[in-house]
């Protein structure tokens, strides 16, 4: 291999290069090498090898320079995180990491020094919740990201050096990381069959929850932004809906608050069928405020809007000619008068149904990935993967024809 003294850099056999230097700290020879960059990756080129070696240099001199940290236990960092980290995320996620927290780390770490804590020990404590508890991958997960946030916290409050945090957080080789998924774990879209559609569609049809249905099996829709749709977000004669708001239980009350990620706010474009029944829904709304007005003003429910102001039920979509409002524990009742009938209904499936079908139909990933309000594409190929009959029986035709 040859070596690049002037630079500190040399280029490996494999190809990638890696970087080397020598410091002395109390009259003792300190000696730092590498082949990574901080994420974890080889270093495939001179240029990046002497990037490297200057961010890892300035990293040894800041931790020579800085002043010994403050030890914190990660109930101090957690109390940090809440009062000040926490401010502006959504309801539903700050109930889920307070619950995390209290109900589980809290025990398990809390006491503990956020400086004495080990990558190992916590990628133990994962395992034996997904293993020996036998907790869900995604359930799982929640605990990864409360543990991610906590140790950016201490880093950002200089409780743990670059390294350290380095070594949790960032590298891919040894950082924090969830347990090898269970063969059997069950990650599958689930969509319905045709024949179950048809099912669906029949017993869905004149109820009070048919609008809903039809905004999950043919705009695949979360059930939160479904009925978090306020008509001025609909228009009728261009044919799309603007979702950009859910509804959500806080503290007992119905509200309308933000999606919980930027990509979920979007436009969805309807079909012939769903706009047809949303212009009959429209006109029996406009039929309402003439001939049950006092009925309307009695049934409604003032709810809060996504901006603090108080608004009407009968601005929702989902809301009954008389004005009662409908909200999303609304399809429980259905859930299980289906199951009775041998479906098993979950309103998310209807979403699932609609990205398979569409991916099936061959829409670009990214029209799909738009329309679903994905974050990632990634996310959005999974419907492409997934094995529907509908894909089947594509598959069918197509090898017949060999």
């Amino acid at each position: 291999m040859s070596e690049h003294f002037n630079l500190g850099v040399y280029q490996l056999d494999n190809g990638n290069w890696a970087w080397r230097f020598t410091k002395t700290v109390n009259d003792k020879r300190v000696n730092r090498k590498g082949t990574k960059d901080i994420e974890g990756n080889p270093l495939r080129s001179q240029k990046a090898a002497i990037r490297a070696r200057e961010r890892a240099m300035l990293d040894f001199e800041a931790q020579l320079n800085t002043k010994p940290n403050i030890r914190m236990t990660l109930s101090d960092v957690f109390k940090e995180y809440s009062e000040h980290s926490m401010k502006g995320k959504a309801y539903s996620t700050i109930r889920k990491q307070n619950s995390l927290w209290k109900n589980h780390i809290c025990e398990k770490f809390g006491s503990r020094f956020v400086d004495d804590i080990s990558v190992g020990e916590i990628n133990d404590y994962l395992a034996e919740l997904y293993y020996v508890e036998g907790r869900a991958y995604g359930y799982v997960e929640g605990f990864l990201k409360v543990f991610y946030l906590l140790f950016g916290q201490a880093y950002s409050h200089n409780y743990i050096n670059s390294e350290t945090y380095n070594k949790l957080c960032v590298n891919k080789d040894i950082r924090i990381t969830m347990p090898k998924m269970k063969i059997d774990e069950d990650t599958d879209i689930v969509a319905f069959s045709p024949e179950e559609i048809n099912q669906l569609d029949e017993y869905f049809s004149g109820t009070n929850a048919e609008t809903a249905y039809l905004l999950g099996r043919m705009c695949g829709l979360r059930i939160n932004e479904t009925y978090g749709i306020k008509w001025q977000n609909v228009d009728l004669d261009k044919g799309t809906i603007i979702i950009d708001r859910q509804m959500q239980y806080q503290d007992g009350l119905i509200k309308l608050v933000s999606l919980k990620t930027r990509n979920a706010r979007r436009t969805i474009y309807l079909n012939d069928k769903i706009k047809q029944h949303l212009q009959q829904a429209w006109q029996q709304r406009l039929d309402a405020e003439k001939n049950q007005k006092d009925l309307r003003k009695q049934n409604q429910t003032i709810i809060t809007d996504i901006d603090g102001e108080l608004i009407s039920s009968t601005e929702l979509v989902n809301c009954l000619p008389n004005g009662k409002i409908q909200t999303v524990n609304s399809m429980k009742f259905h859930s299980r008068t289906l199951k009775e009938k041998g479906i098993n209904f979950k309103y998310h499936f209807l979403r699932h149904t609609y990205g398979t079908q569409l991916a099936n139909m061959n829409t670009p990933t990214h029209i799909l990935c738009n329309q679903m309000g994905h974050a990632s594409g990634k996310v959005t190929e999974r419907y492409y993967l997934a094995v529907s009959k509908a894909g089947i029986d594509i598959l069918l035709k197509n090898i017949n024809h060999m």
